[in-house]
């Protein structure tokens, strides 16, 4: 029962120490808003402006190719002959893989059978 009293004591005699050290625990890292909980939420703020980015860097990328594609019948030729395989008549035609692009298209041609 002296614990009690000796502990009561010290409460009662340092009562504002006490009530500054139980809500610094409870605003530093109990409450849901706490400042390890603000930390983290600024961490994912900048990451997801960061892929905000990304996706605005690809977006200008794309828009810029989409502009030349529709002023130039050159960049249409081109990726139709590169990314499609198209060509002109009387021309031939000649895909060269690296081999791991082989070992890729035999898989590819396993899961299709």
């Amino acid at each position: 029962m002296s614990k009690i009293y000796s502990v009561w004591d010290f409460v009662r005699n340092h009562k504002y120490a006490v009530v500054i050290v139980f809500f610094t625990l409870m605003v530093g890292f109990v409450d849901e808003n706490s400042f390890w909980q603000r930390k983290q939420r600024i961490e994912e703020i900048a990451a997801l402006r960061s892929e905000m980015q990304g996706y605005r860097d690809a977006y200008d990328h794309d828009t810029r190719a989409l502009e030349e594609l529709e002023h130039s019948r050159e960049a249409v030729i081109r990726i139709a002959r590169e990314k499609y395989l198209m060509k002109q008549e009387g021309e031939d035609v000649y895909v060269l893989l690296a081999p791991q692009d082989k070992e890729s298209e035999e898989t590819d041609d396993e899961t299709a059978q």
